[in-house]
């Protein structure tokens, strides 16, 4: 399931991402810690992953459970990036990477690694 997901949406599914199933009171309380956000904006923000279709809503207590992963987000906002910024090539997403030197060798090695999995799948 495709949804597109705000940063400020995103804040909240990362609580529950990282935290499991919470209530949204929990989520509150740790986002007004981590973030500075009030009861108000953390539940109106729950109430729009909940019309998305990205959070499950039960009771008791409002408990929260997300409906999407985080690697499904994940690989639709890189197929996002890529078709905006560069042109649907993930070799341009690599190379500007590269060229931008934000890499640490342990990361170059890491992709290495991959890249040589890749490779042995066939």
């Amino acid at each position: 399931m495709a949804v597109k997901l705000f940063d400020s949406e995103l804040k909240v599914m990362g609580v529950l991402w990282r935290e499991g199933d919470q209530t949204a009171k929990r989520i509150s309380d740790i986002l007004k810690e981590e973030i500075g956000w009030n009861m108000n904006t953390t539940y109106t923000v729950i109430k729009k992953c909940i019309a998305k279709g990205a959070i499950a809503r039960s009771e008791p207590n409002f408990l929260c459970h997300a409906l999407v992963t985080r690697e499904t987000v994940q690989e639709a906002e890189t197929e996002e990036l890529l078709g905006k910024l560069f042109d649907g090539a993930p070799e341009q997403l690599f190379a500007s990477l590269l060229g931008s030197h934000r890499l640490t060798r342990e990361q170059i090695e890491q992709l290495r690694r991959m890249i040589a999995a890749l490779d042995q799948e066939g």
